[in-house]
């Protein structure tokens, strides 16, 4: 690992006239302001279709992208939608997602394009999509399926489907998929589209020396495609009813836990083809990205299985999971080391940490935790710039935290007195001063929400873990992106050698 530094941010959070980020001209002027930022990380959360709560990390496929995520200005650009398309959009609001007005708007947009591309396309273009439809045949047919079929149910979960489509019988799949080829074909298109557009970006990423670090869940929604196309694979009833969810106890998150709903693995079922799912999954997201952040890494030394019945996640148990042997099986198929970061954030008991040291994976430090340990005066704790590994990746905060001046407005006088003492500050600009502090960490990353970056309070949030409103809304406004920010930020990173020009 390299000395080097960079900012979390979803794209769905850069500034655009349709109501929500995308991979269009924001997502190249953001990587303009990284690479003038003397930044070489840009973080994102999964990038995959959100389901109930619109949250990246409940995705309804493992291996399709987010249509919300496609450009409409490059759908014109390629000709596959005019310029009136785009002339009048709705009035969306600038600094956060209307999730409930931007999807339909978006999809009678792609739907159109499609119209277009059939029109318009060149042949070399058509010659394309259909070997895109071939090469991610092994997880296109099932989720295009599974997403027309879902829509034919009014958006119900798959569970609540007519029986014959909830259980998969053969022939009544068949047969309806034959009638509805129309509604597979649009959504092949879409995913078509995201993925060409997405290797533009990252190809003018790498050409600007900025990496792409994803992020995938451990765990897969229920009303996703895979628990749909393979309830062997996951702890459900014969009826696909989950017996058991996934969460964890509670911590400094929340006292009563985390019941995340998500079903739990099957792992002696997913050994049995040598962990196909996982490897194909992981092949998937490494195609797309440099450096993939494993979202609760600890739940592969052991996870919380929660009782469905439990409404929180207080009565739970730690039960085994898979351990070195899924990793033993990602390394003989992708070869070598894994680029992964370790999520240890949370109960972290020694079989976790043996099991990331042995994978030599950096795993995570919060500078927020650090000072929340600094009442008392003594600074112990290993989320502490000064207790930081060299291989680690430390953050002023995650998506899950509040931003740094969010969380430095709602604490006491005692905890911010030592924090400043610490620091060796005034507090006047209590964010600059936790990326300083994390720049100059020993860690090997140092990655700050754009939130930070721009000094922004707790309105500003991305996920407030425990709540159901209101998260994953927020965007920047694009004269935020300031020229200031970015010579300061590429000088603090000179300074502490983690700039590609400081490295030379």
């Amino acid at each position: 690992m390299h000395r080097s530094s960079g900012i979390l941010l979803h794209p769905t959070s850069l500034p655009g006239p349709y109501g929500i980020g995308d991979l269009g001209p924001s997502a190249y002027q953001f990587v303009d302001f990284l690479a003038t930022a003397g930044q070489g990380l840009w973080q994102m959360l999964p990038l995959g279709p959100t389901g109930y709560g619109n949250s990246p990390y409940q995705c309804t496929s493992s291996f399709a992208a987010n249509p919300l995520l496609i450009s409409p200005e490059l759908l014109c650009e390629a000709g596959w939608l005019d310029a009136s398309d785009l002339a009048q959009p709705p009035d969306f609001p600038a600094d956060h997602v209307d999730f409930g007005r931007v999807a339909p708007w978006k999809h009678a947009l792609l739907v159109r394009a499609m119209a277009g591309f059939e029109a318009k396309a060149t042949q070399a273009e058509h010659a394309d999509f259909a070997r895109f439809c071939k090469t991610h045949g092994f997880w296109l047919d099932d989720y295009v399926l599974y997403h027309a079929l879902k829509a034919q149910h009014d958006m119900r979960p798959w569970t609540h489907w007519a029986p014959a489509f909830a259980l998969r019988d053969s022939a009544t799949l068949t047969d309806w998929s034959q009638a509805h080829q129309g509604a597979l074909d649009l959504k092949r298109f879409i995913q078509y589209v995201f993925f060409r557009q997405w290797a533009n970006l990252r190809a003018y990423a790498r050409a600007r020396g900025v990496h792409l670090i994803g992020d995938i869940p451990i765990f897969v929604a229920h009303d996703s495609s895979e628990v749909w196309t393979h309830p062997e694979w996951f702890e459900l009833d014969g009826q696909g009813a989950q017996k058991v969810v996934a969460g964890v106890p509670p911590d400094y998150f929340s006292a009563t836990g985390q019941r995340w709903g998500n079903p739990l693995y099957r792992w002696t079922a997913l050994a049995e083809d040598g962990y196909r799912f996982w490897v194909e999954r992981l092949r998937r997201i490494l195609e797309m990205v440099d450096l993939v952040r494993i979202d609760h890494f600890r739940g592969f030394a052991a996870f919380w299985e929660i009782p469905a019945s439990e409404e929180t996640a207080i009565n739970g148990r730690w039960v085994p999971g898979p351990g070195m042997a899924l990793f033993e099986a990602l390394r003989a198929a992708l070869g070598g080391d894994l680029p992964l970061i370790a999520e240890d954030l949370g109960v972290i008991t020694e079989d976790v940490e043996t099991l990331r040291d042995a994978l030599r994976l950096p795993g995570m430090a919060v500078l927020q935790f650090g000072f929340e340990d600094l009442e008392d005066g003594f600074g112990r704790s290993g989320f502490l710039p000064h207790n930081n590994r060299q291989r680690q990746a430390v953050y002023t905060g995650t998506h899950d935290n509040n931003t740094v001046r969010g969380w430095w407005d709602s604490k006491h006088e005692s905890l911010r007195r030592n924090t400043l003492a610490y620091l060796n500050s005034d507090g006047r600009e209590i964010h600059w001063d936790f990326i300083r502090s994390a720049l100059a960490s020993c860690a090997g990353m140092a990655l700050f929400p754009m939130q930070d970056v721009l000094g922004l309070g707790s309105d500003a949030c991305m996920n407030r873990p425990g709540t159901r409103e209101g998260n994953w809304e927020w965007r920047y406004r694009e004269e935020m992106l300031t020229e200031t920010a970015a010579a300061r930020l590429h000088a603090l990173s000179r300074l502490y050698g983690r700039s590609p020009h400081a490295r030379q």
